[in-house]
């Protein structure tokens, strides 16, 4: 044709050539079309992804079967100039089958105020969805179409460019302003922290996808909205977190009831429980985080593993999550205070502390944290609760004389027994509605209190038990030989487990001490 041109422009040959050529092409986009329609799902992502490695042999044969005659149509049509209607049957074909399947996956395409009307629940429906859709979208879909867009138009670079496009961009841009409108929910509440972060995570696992699937010039929107949504989901995780320390911090929720552990121990703790199994995604969100808010810990705070590197992510996380705990420890200890009675504020820290190590230890935390700071930590129980004995049973162990095999008067004898008596007597009451909820601690210190006690009252009970009776024959030697050795170990194993009984005992403290809630939303819920 070519040279029929050189020739003469106006040749009959020329005509007929150009005729016969649009009749081909007329041809080859038909077929091209029949293919396309015919292998519409056939020729899905899986046919140039990863994922078809998983078809069978058969399979696999016949796609690359379909794939090479859609290359070979596409070449003989760009080569003879109809680059652009073979690319607008492309493209019109493959759009349509990245949006339907989209759709079935569940991602819709929705404009930002109708989120923002949106309850919670019915948003957290649709994030669940977007989560399940993305890596399917980003890793099958978008991935195995920009292979096959690559393979049928790789003759042209500006075409197949051109191509994808138009093919995926909308629906990619669709996909990851998602996100971004959820980092925008005016709604947001500190136990909607775990779904953001999700989101966060899953996009930023991806982000090395997102970069080479749309490394195109024209699909740069695509990568950038990605990073949006994630700066966007970084502020609003950023804001949370902020929120919750000040939410401890301001927590104005009564005492408890025995000295127990407080809702907001509770609640804390297991945020920070979860907020640990996400430490990959936190350590990104509060990574460059630190140069504006710096760590208010002092060295002899930061125990292994945070004094390691203080620059790697799992450090980064136990800085903050170090600092967490100490706020709500710090606001535990200022709570302790509105108990009217000392060794009650000494047992209510013991058991709080103990309840955080405890958590600590069974969970992800414990590798965050390191083996010092629960060292270090379970010495302040042991320390909150010697203090508890101490002061709580002074009365008792001061009853007796320091020497309980001494020699004394039967009189001296018989007021210690009557002092002891009393002071038992009271102190078993008072503390009878007191709880140790962990039944390892609690076995431990009625052990230890038996221990200290009976030491003590058992030899000088042996001794001079009997000659007070003999004393006072006449009567009421019941009163003053009241609690004979078994007996106050049997009371001593009553202790301890809560009790609705004498719950005026701690009326002494700040306001009402029945269990309250914190002021703030319930526990938080997992991936």
């Amino acid at each position: 044709m070519q040279f029929v041109v050189k020739e003469s422009s106006t040749s009959q040959l020329l005509v007929r050539a150009q005729n016969l050529m649009k009749i081909a092409m007329k041809r080859l986009q038909k077929e091209f079309y029949t293919i396309l329609a015919g292998n519409r799902y056939f020729l899905d992502s899986e046919s140039g992804s990863r994922e078809s490695t998983r078809s069978s042999g058969s399979d696999e044969g016949e796609k690359v079967s379909v794939a090479v005659d859609l290359k070979a149509i596409a070449d003989c049509m760009i080569e003879a100039g109809y680059g652009k209607e073979c690319s607008k049957i492309y493209e019109l074909n493959r759009k349509s089958v990245i949006e339907e399947t989209l759709y079935y996956l569940g991602v819709e395409n929705i404009c930002p105020s109708t989120v923002q009307k949106m309850e919670w629940k019915d948003l957290e429906k649709k994030i669940k969805i977007w989560l399940n859709a993305v890596k399917v979208a980003v890793s099958t879909l978008f991935y195995g179409e920009r292979i096959l867009c690559d393979q049928v138009f790789s003759i042209s670079d500006s075409i197949r460019e051109s191509c994808f496009t138009g093919i995926a961009k909308d629906s990619a841009l669709t996909l990851f302003t998602f996100p971004e409108m959820v980092a925008k929910y005016k709604k947001l509440s500190l136990e909607k922290m775990f779904r953001i972060l999700d989101l966060y995570d899953s996009i930023s696992e991806l982000l090395s996808e997102i970069e080479v699937i749309f490394g195109f010039d024209s699909t740069v929107a695509v990568k950038s909205q990605a990073l949006t949504s994630m700066a966007k989901l970084r502020d609003a995780a950023r804001a949370m977190l902020a929120e919750f320390e000040s939410a401890i911090k301001k927590d104005s929720s009564k005492v408890v009831a025995g000295g127990g552990i407080h809702p907001l121990t509770r609640y804390v703790m297991n945020y920070l429980i979860f907020l640990s199994d996400y430490s990959g995604p936190v350590s990104d969100i509060i990574a460059d985080w630190k140069a504006v808010v710096k760590s208010p810990l002092p060295e002899s705070y930061l125990l292994s593993p945070i004094a390691d590197d203080g620059d790697s992510p799992s450090c980064i996380v136990s800085v903050r999550l170090t600092w967490l705990i100490l706020v709500l420890l710090c606001k535990l200890d200022g709570k302790a205070g509105f108990y009217g009675d000392v060794p009650l504020s000494y047992l209510f820290l013991a058991n709080n502390l103990n309840y955080v190590v405890s958590k600590v230890r069974q969970s992800s935390l414990k590798l965050l944290l390191g083996p010092d700071w629960l060292s270090n930590h379970e010495s302040k129980v042991e320390q909150y609760m010697a203090n508890f004995k101490r002061m709580g049973w002074r009365s008792v162990m001061t009853s007796l004389p320091e020497n309980s095999t001494a020699e004394i008067s039967p009189a001296e004898a018989k007021e210690c027994f009557c002092k002891f008596g009393l002071s038992f007597e009271e102190t078993y009451w008072k503390q009878r509605s007191w709880v140790i909820p962990d039944p390892k601690l609690r076995d431990e210190v009625k052990i230890s209190l038996a221990k200290k006690i009976l030491s003590a009252y058992r030899p000088f009970y042996h001794k001079y038990g009997e000659k007070v009776a003999w004393m006072e024959s006449g009567g009421g030697v019941e009163s003053i030989l009241r609690f004979a050795p078994d007996n106050v170990q049997n009371y001593l194993s009553d202790l301890f487990h809560g009790s609705s009984e004498n719950s005026s005992t701690t009326s002494s403290s700040h306001g009402s001490s029945s269990r309250s809630t914190p002021t703030w939303s319930s526990p938080p819920q997992g991936r």
